[in-house]
């Protein structure tokens, strides 16, 4: 009997043994793949409510300033063009300036025209008897444009990715004479992923433009594209994709109501094509929009994605840019017939260049005032139906005083003539404690002048408690989309430091993922790792920009995501 008694011991106890091991593997597989700081909403809520009452927070009082409703001049905002580098000095007294599209201006497999260029300038080449050579700048295409329709740098030559930057700059009234149709091949494509692009292709037949709008008009792909005011496969992409709903009128009111239904249901704009690469990384997007040469130069997309070309053509057309001399035009001339030689076009392909040159443009030539509107357009209707809710965050610390603070100031006061009218706006500021300087509201005329008058009281002084700031603009956020919950939260947090007060990173992560509020960070003259770790928790953007060119970047941010 004591046998027997002692193996039911046993056997009772192998299987609590069984059932824990059998409980834990379950509640261990159910949480694999969690994020460690992942919690509930409603914890989320117990949690903001905790973390609000230990801040201490005041609000400030309201003060009207001196609102400017004119439009925006781009110039006013553009940095020194010494912030784009020359990546091919001139070596003779007799030169041309070109400014270059990125792709081919860069470095490494983004080098190829400085690698020309180079070699142009140890050719000893002449003109009139005189030595000549090529100084290249590297800029992108949309930011070139800018500087030379505002007037404010206007080099000899421009090279943007695609013909579109052309007609804008030619519709400004701006002398421009194409000198090469094609420097090198190219291609604008969405890239997308394998898995969603044979559904896509067993439903529709095929995937173009017409049927990747169609896919997205009806919530069946998640897919993002970049801003077309700055970027040239953004451009293609929208004016593309306005062809599709009215090919004779891209701004007819077919056109308008077929896109408004298609951006309804665009979960992510980038500002920049490393974002949108990010944002692809985690799973969030079924399709992108990307050229062809990054394409085949990226080993983590070749093997699961799917490259579907559209738009027109990114040759990297050539134009000799206003009142250029003759003896200037023979330089340019002469570098483009070298451009165009076998041993570079060869070089080209070696860098990605100059694939799927069977592919014609589907898009006919498109005249420069009516890519402006579609741009306004996209200005006015990207949004869709849900207004945008925002809370700008600015750091007031001691650190910030002076020149720092003034730049914050001003990036400010030129970037609000950017936030829509349909959107709402709060404000709050923060040192080692926090001020409310606006409650959020409608960005109506009113709300504006005490926007500007809220930045142009700022001071400096204290310390930095950058997470409080941020833990005071979810709670406004959240007490905000408990009145409309059909507006879309975001965060713009302008900071020039390291955190040294208050609350930490880790703290508010989960609050972070949980609510999937954007957070957009501008570091002034800092690279604040801090800031950008938050930025990537929901695939916004990290600007690292200095007082140079802060006004510019911070526009261009706004004009995109508000």
């Amino acid at each position: 009997m004591a046998s027997k008694g002692k193996a039911f011991v046993v056997l009772i106890v192998i299987a609590v043994v069984v059932f824990g091991l059998v409980y834990f593997g379950i509640n261990l597989t159910s949480n694999l793949g969690k994020s460690k700081t992942e919690i509930t909403t409603e914890d989320a809520a117990k949690q903001l409510n905790k973390l609000y009452k230990n801040i201490s927070v005041t609000t400030a009082e309201q003060i009207k300033g001196q609102i400017d409703l004119d439009p925006v001049a781009v110039g006013d905002s553009l940095p020194d063009i010494s912030k784009f580098p020359i990546s091919v000095t001139n070596t003779t007294d007799h030169f041309v300036e070109i400014f270059s599209s990125t792709e081919k201006s860069g470095t490494g497999i983004d080098g190829w025209l400085n690698e020309v260029a180079t070699d142009f300038n140890k050719a000893n080449i002449e003109v009139n008897g005189s030595p000549v050579s090529v100084k290249i700048r590297n800029i992108p295409s949309g930011t070139a444009t800018d500087y030379i329709r505002s007037g404010k740098y206007v080099p000899d030559a421009f090279t943007p990715s695609n013909e579109l930057w052309g007609e804008m700059v030619k519709a400004q009234g701006i002398h421009t004479e194409l000198i090469s149709k094609r420097l090198v091949g190219n291609v604008a494509g969405v890239v997308t992923n394998k898995t969603k692009y044979d559904q896509l292709v067993e439903k529709y037949g095929s995937l173009n433009v017409k049927t990747i709008t169609d896919a997205i008009a009806d919530n069946e792909l998640a897919m993002g594209y970049t801003d077309p005011f700055a970027s040239s496969t953004g451009l293609n992409f929208l004016v593309a994709a306005l062809s599709t709903f009215d090919s004779s009128d891209l701004l007819s009111q077919q056109a308008v109501q077929g896109f408004e239904k298609f951006q309804a249901n665009v979960p992510f704009l980038a500002s920049t094509t490393i974002q949108m690469r990010d944002a692809a990384k985690t799973g969030m997007l079924d399709a992108f929009v990307l050229e062809y040469q990054t394409y085949v130069n990226a080993s983590d997309l070749k093997s699961g994605y799917v490259f579907t070309p559209f738009g027109v053509r990114h040759d990297s057309p050539l134009y000799a840019i206003g009142d250029v001399p003759q003896d200037k035009l023979d330089i340019i001339q002469k570098f483009a017939d070298f451009v165009e030689g076998a041993k570079y076009q060869d070089l080209a392909k070696e860098k990605g260049f100059n694939g799927l040159d069977d592919y014609h443009s589907e898009l006919a030539a498109v005249d420069g005032n009516l890519l402006s509107s579609a741009q306004k357009l996209w200005k006015e209707k990207k949004n869709g139906s849900k207004p945008i809710t925002a809370v700008f965050v600015a750091d007031v610390s001691g650190s910030m005083n002076g020149e720092p603070l003034n730049q914050l100031k001003k990036s400010l006061l030129t970037g609000q003539k950017f936030l829509g009218r349909d959107n709402s706006i709060g404000f709050v500021s923060y040192s080692n404690t926090v001020t409310i300087n606006l409650p959020i509201g409608k960005y109506d005329t009113n709300q504006q002048s005490m926007f500007v008058g809220s930045i142009n009281s700022l001071q400096a002084d204290g310390g930095t408690a950058t997470f409080d700031g941020i833990v005071v603009a979810m709670k406004m956020l959240q007490d905000e989309l408990a009145l409309h919950p059909d507006s879309r939260p975001m965060i713009f947090v302008l900071s020039d430091g390291e955190t040294n007060e208050g609350h930490s990173l880790n703290e508010i992560r989960g609050l972070i993922e949980t609510y999937k509020i954007p957070i957009y960070t501008i570091g002034y003259n800092a690279n604040i790792k801090a800031l950008e770790s938050i930025s990537s928790i929901n695939e916004a953007a990290n600007i690292n920009a200095d007082t140079d060119d802060v006004v510019y970047k911070i526009s261009n941010l706004l004009n995109v995501q508000m």
